[in-house]
């Protein structure tokens, strides 16, 4: 387990709009991953009142090994499931200084998130805790050789299903939506609007809040290596990663229109769907449509 001071890094000297950037160039992150530009974004909304907790996945290849850091925030590694509790904990400390308007985050894999974190997860859902939760969803262990994880899709290549995933992706949303927490949703950077707003709103709430965020893995998923943006507006324009937010289990609100893409031209883009036979794709395009019917008509129910 390492720590670093609570004391936000970098340059105290710097001037004020370099001081502004809270996420430092030359970070350990691959060329064209956009899961740095998406944390850019998160931090510039959150500001430097936030302490963040990264358990070992690619952010935390990017945040640097400690001491070091590619964060002008304080930053704690827990261990790979114990990210929720120690954010919790966090919590505490930092309320039992006053320091009430700190935000705690945590930024996980979805390895650490779906899987290896999900028992400490739901316990911090069920005991409402105060933090604000971003998983950075590349489908997949990709920081160790890209292994499936439950949030990999259906019939998708990886290291360890080399002959295509057998099951479903799993749902964290609706999951962490059928906990009751103040709020949950996705967002992709591929939408900045939209996941910056998201993040502002997350930011205003107290409880646990869980924002989701589609991270398409250029090496993982074999996209071109300018390919990421693009990728991830298409997966929303496709309806594989719908675009919605949920408040108190209650209020489903659909924040993307209506699929306007078939999914085969957001498959096509991925070497690990390569040669996928047709009668698979289509089963992926059915799983997709019923999808959208459902939250369609959970939002109009709520509306």
């Amino acid at each position: 387990m390492q720590t670093v001071s609570i004391r936000p890094q970098g340059n105290p000297q710097a001037p004020a709009a370099a001081a502004a950037e809270l996420m430092c160039s030359g970070h350990a992150a691959c060329p064209g991953c956009v899961e740095p530009l998406t944390l850019r974004h998160i931090l510039s909304v959150l500001g430097p009142d936030t302490v963040a907790v990264i358990p070992p996945s690619c952010m935390a290849i990017i945040a640097g090994p400690q001491p070091f850091s590619s964060l002008r925030i304080p930053v704690y590694q827990p261990t790979l499931e114990a990210s929720a509790a120690a954010a919790s904990g966090l919590r505490r400390a930092l309320d039992a200084q006053g320091r009430h308007d700190t935000q705690v985050i945590v930024l996980a894999g979805d390895g650490g998130t779906y899987d290896i974190g999900f028992q400490c997860l739901s316990s911090a859902a069920e005991r409402n805790e105060n933090i604000l939760y971003f998983c950075f969803d590349n489908e997949g262990y990709m920081n160790t050789g890209a292994q499936k994880s439950s949030s990999t899709p259906h019939h998708a290549r990886t290291g360890s299903t080399p002959a295509g995933k057998t099951t479903r992706k799993k749902n964290l949303t609706e999951i962490m939506a059928a906990h009751g927490v103040p709020y949950a949703a996705t967002a992709t950077v591929g939408d900045l609007a939209d996941l910056r707003r998201k993040v502002a709103k997350a930011k205003a709430m107290r409880g646990l809040r869980l924002i989701t965020l589609l991270i398409p893995c250029l090496d993982g998923w074999g996209v071109a290596d300018d390919g990421a943006l693009g990728t991830a507006r298409l997966a929303v324009a496709s309806g594989a990663f719908p675009l919605y937010e949920v408040e108190d289990g209650q209020r489903w609100t659909l924040n993307s229109a209506p699929p306007s893409r078939p999914l085969t031209d957001y498959l096509a883009l991925q070497r690990r769907y390569r040669q996928l036979p047709a009668h698979h794709a289509e089963a992926l395009q059915a799983e997709v449509d019923e999808a959208w019917s459902r939250l369609a008509q959970r939002a109009a129910a709520t509306a």
